[in-house]
């Protein structure tokens, strides 16, 4: 397994991952997500290929083929209250269903925090939807601690 990345050849194993993320949410949180669907286009896919500021890791096997992803998008902060300093957000991670367990997903997060300490950032966040248990649980296995809590309450 290596890890690289994205390329444009790359999108329809990314599509079919984002599928099973969008399928995961839509079980946890069918009130927001709509099964069948992804997060991203095609189209929107080949523009954040092309953003710096929006790197896609993947992992993929001794054929080249894309068995995982991260998708990550680097944040400045400079409010005037707050520290400066630079994050890793990390938007959304995904290894095949078929072959989790494996410690890709590991790797995957292993790999996101190198980049962020070479490019000199203060910290990696994520958000996990609750409901993703799996997800949380993974996260906190990695060191990932709550930083903040979003609440919601649903008017409709």
């Amino acid at each position: 397994m290596n890890i690289r990345p994205a390329q444009e050849k790359d999108i329809p194993a990314i599509d079919r991952l984002l599928s099973q993320v969008l399928e995961i949410h839509a079980q946890a949180r069918p009130d927001l997500f709509i099964s069948g669907t992804r997060k991203y286009t095609d189209a929107e896919l080949k523009e954040i290929l092309h953003d710096a500021s929006r790197p896609i890791y993947v992992a993929v096997n001794d054929e080249d083929s894309v068995i995982g992803y991260a998708f990550c998008i680097l944040e400045k902060t400079d409010a005037v209250n707050m520290k400066a300093h630079e994050t890793i957000y990390i938007d959304d991670l995904c290894v095949d269903q078929n072959i989790r367990h494996q410690h890709i997903g590991q790797k995957l997060v292993d790999y996101v925090m190198a980049q962020a300490k070479a490019m000199g950032c203060y910290h990696v966040t994520l958000n996990v939807w609750e409901g993703n248990d799996n997800a949380k649980a993974f996260y906190e296995r990695m060191g990932f601690q709550t930083e903040k809590t979003m609440l919601e309450k649903i008017v409709k």
